[in-house]
């Protein structure tokens, strides 16, 4: 986990030294399994201004992620979307994604859901397709942590679904 708060820290310090120069649009998804609890825990990082852009456009509200002057419709507004933009499968049957919370990390917003009982499994599918209609040059990196082994991908707009096996 330390590793890759490391790597996250270092493609945000790129990516916003790198904006001035060339933007990028990217939202990174980590899901990690904890056998313990029998959850997964997962998290979106996604940049403040782009998240604000598309919540804007959904609502007929002023928002404001980073004060907002109603707190209760920012996390409603946010469940929402990232709700329909973020799916896992596990064995074929959809989970729930249970909404957590959010709170702002520099220049991103980290956005924390998690799924309850779930067992070990083999096999995981995701749609991410977070910020798609939003920027046509979205990506979305997916971090994916069962049993300490992680495996990484990246999913180019439009391509928003991916299998991983464990």
């Amino acid at each position: 986990m330390r590793l890759f708060k490391y790597l996250l820290m270092f493609l945000w310090m790129a990516v916003s030294f790198g904006a001035s120069l060339h933007p990028i649009y990217v939202s990174v998804t980590e899901i990690e399994h904890n056998p313990k609890e029998k959850t997964l825990e997962v998290s979106c990082k996604i940049f403040t201004n782009d998240l604000e852009n598309i919540l804007r456009k959904q609502s007929t509200q002023h928002v404001d992620l980073i004060n907002p002057s109603n707190k209760d419709l920012v996390n409603q507004l946010i469940r929402q979307y990232v709700q329909a933009h973020l799916k896992i499968w596990l064995s074929g049957r959809q989970q729930n994604l249970q909404y957590i919370g959010y709170e702002i990390s520099e220049e991103g917003v980290l956005c924390y859901f998690q799924v309850d009982n779930v067992p070990t499994f083999k096999s995981i599918t995701i749609q991410d397709n977070i910020l798609y209609e939003y920027k046509s040059e979205q990506i979305s990196l997916l971090h994916v942590i069962v049993d300490g082994n992680r495996k990484s991908t990246k999913l180019n707009n439009p391509e928003d679904m991916v299998t991983l096996n464990f």
